[in-house]
Order: structure tokens, then sequence, then C-alpha cells
């Protein structure tokens, strides 16, 4: 926890008292004292510093600070993740990933190798993930949290919805072990908006990927070796980072 978040509604006056898992942080973890200041931020707000006003380090725990918030969020990342909807532990594992790396919006797609079950997790519920998405603003050090879509009927997500979304990217790419052509040769500097969609376990079946193509989709590979969806994410999310960096540079 590098930054304590705290809801608008918690703070009065400037002040904001905590007396749940993030009071027990500063006690037990961070150990501040009265008059030490930390990183606070509002979700989806500003951020800056509290500084302990009180403080009772034995349980329950409970913690009094004045807060003054002078930065503003991190700008939207300029990606957006269409995501084959993973088994439910994996699904814990990559929102609080790419929440750390930075995503605009998720979206949760069904597909042919997507189990019928995935769909009845109790992680599709708002008050379930949205824990996972704050330890990832949590650990980034960030306030600004993405958006959440959940589309169980793949046909209707690319026939319906995503064409009047397509308009928002400049970059459309679809991870496929036997893509067409490398990230490199498809990615550019500028900050344009990317969506990217990544397949289920198996990955997508030829139906998926020509309904993909016809959207604008470009058939992506970043090597031969095949790797688990939460692994392939973060790794394609690094490479994307990556290549842009490169591109400024030798654009600069």
């Amino acid at each position: 926890m590098n930054i304590i978040l705290a809801n608008a509604e918690e703070v009065n006056s400037q002040r904001l008292t905590l007396s749940d898992n993030r009071a027990k942080h500063i006690v037990k973890v961070l150990r501040a004292e009265v008059g030490d200041q930390v990183r606070v931020g509002l979700i989806n707000g500003d951020m800056g510093t509290g500084t302990i006003l009180a403080i009772k380090s034995k349980y329950p725990f409970s913690v009094e600070m004045e807060l003054n918030l002078s930065r503003q969020p991190h700008s939207i990342p300029p990606l957006d993740l269409i995501l084959a909807l993973p088994r439910p532990i994996m699904l814990k594992r990559i929102l609080s990933q790419v929440t750390a790396l930075g995503v605009g919006s998720i979206h949760l797609i069904n597909a042919n190798r997507v189990e019928k079950s995935f769909w009845e997790a109790g992680i599709l519920k708002p008050e379930e993930y949205y824990t996972h998405l704050l330890h990832g603003l949590e650990q980034a050090v960030d306030t600004r949290l993405p958006s959440v879509h959940i589309h169980p009927k793949f046909k209707t997500f690319m026939e319906d919805i995503f064409p009047s979304l397509a308009q928002n990217y400049h970059h459309l790419l679809l991870a496929h072990p036997t893509g067409e052509q490398q990230l490199g040769n498809v990615i550019g500097c500028k900050n344009n908006r990317i969506a990217l969609a990544v397949g289920p376990e198996g990955g997508w079946v030829d139906y998926e990927v020509k309904k993909f193509q016809k959207q604008g989709f470009h058939s992506c590979t970043i090597g031969e070796r095949i790797l688990k969806v939460d692994t392939a994410v973060i790794a394609l999310h690094a490479r994307i980072s990556a290549l842009r960096e490169v591109s400024k540079v030798s654009e600069s």
C-alpha cells in the first residue's frame, strides 16, 4: 500500500479518520506517529499528503489526519484492454496488475474457449472486483480507477458495441500466437489510444479472429512462446510501453 486511498465522502473539512485496514497499515507497516505525513489520495480525485493529528497504535487501530491534496491524478492511460474472461483466480491477479500498470478501461468478453461457469463467479460483481482495482492503484500511487465493462455475448460485443468504440482508437491490436505482424511494426510513439484484445487459455478460434479483423484489428504476436493469459497481458503491456518509449527517443 504505497498510497492511502479514501472516498470523498469520508473527508470532512479536510480531515480524514480511519479505523480499518488502512489505519492498521499506517500503524503496523508505516509505523507512523503524530506529526508524520503519509501519501493520501481520493479515489478518482486529487493526491497529496495527510498529516497525522492523532493515532491509536493498539487494536482497534485508528488514525486521524489533516489532508493537503494538491496533485491531480495521472492522465487516463492510453491503453484499453479487451480480455476474454479468464478463470476467477487469474482474473483477480490481472485486475490488480493491469491497474497498477495503467489501463483506461477493461472489457471482459466471452469467447469460444471461456468456460460457462466463469460467468457465475463472484469476482464479476462490482463490490468484488473493486477491491482488486484498488490494490493496483495503491501499488502504483494513483487514484484513477479504470472502468470495467462486462459482455457475456461475444457476437453482441463485436457487432453492436465495439463499432461505436472503435473511433476512439488509433491502433487495434489482437494478441494471437500465430499473429501476422510484430507489435513493433504497428505501434508508433504518439499517445493515441490503443485497444488490446487478449484471448483465453487456448487462444481465439478462427471465427473470433475474423470478427476482430473485420473491425480493423491487426493480429499481432510477441514471439513463438505461448504464455498463460496473466503473463501474456503483462508482457504485452510492457512491450507496448517499451516500443512507444523507443519510438519517442528515436524521433526526438
